[in-house]
């Protein structure tokens, strides 16, 4: 045991008299939740945007609101202290951001667009600066959404890097028209 350490049945009673005496997450998520529960115990209402309220430096709002959007990657503890002690409640699917399109999901989008473009014009010889749009999205009109692709710059940029491209990849181009010289 380190200088300064707890004996087992010391920690033992402490987690029975607080779970939160000595937390594994961070200071200052710690911070944060202390912050808030002054404010609300002041008489203050829940902050939920950044910049509503500042303690101290920290941006209580801004807390808040990533504790919402993340709820699912905090422990049962945090989660109960954030419900039980400041009225907290997880953000809804709607709240939540969009997730960010993986590269291969980018490409295949690109691809789409270059498709569009060879079936409207029969090649792909598309200028630079060329943007396609195009619709993604299901077939309910509320799902779908216009979407811009730079198709000139994607086109020159894997013409020019043919050489690392995948065979899968290669073949797809080419089947769009793709002229590689």
């Amino acid at each position: 045991m380190g200088r300064g350490a707890a004996a087992p049945e010391r920690r033992e009673q402490l987690e029975e008299t607080d779970v939160s005496w000595c937390p594994s997450w961070p200071v200052t998520w710690q911070r944060c939740f202390h912050l808030t529960r002054m404010h609300l115990d002041e008489g203050g209402t829940l902050p939920t945007t950044a910049g509503e309220v500042v303690r101290e430096g920290e941006d209580l709002g801004r807390w808040v609101k990533s504790v919402r959007l993340g709820w699912d990657q905090l422990p049962g503890v945090q989660q109960w202290m954030c419900e039980q002690v400041l009225g907290i409640e997880p953000a809804g699917e709607d709240e939540k951001p969009k997730p960010r399109p993986s590269q291969a999901d980018k490409w295949a989008m690109h691809l789409a667009a270059a498709r569009r473009y060879y079936e409207r014009e029969g090649h792909l010889r598309v200028p630079r600066k060329h943007v396609e749009t195009i619709t993604m999205g299901g077939a309910d009109s509320e799902d779908q959404e216009q979407r811009d692709f730079r198709l000139g710059a994607w086109v020159g940029n894997q013409r020019s890097r043919a050489a690392t491209l995948t065979p899968e990849r290669v073949e797809q181009l080419s089947a769009v028209g793709m002229r590689w010289a």
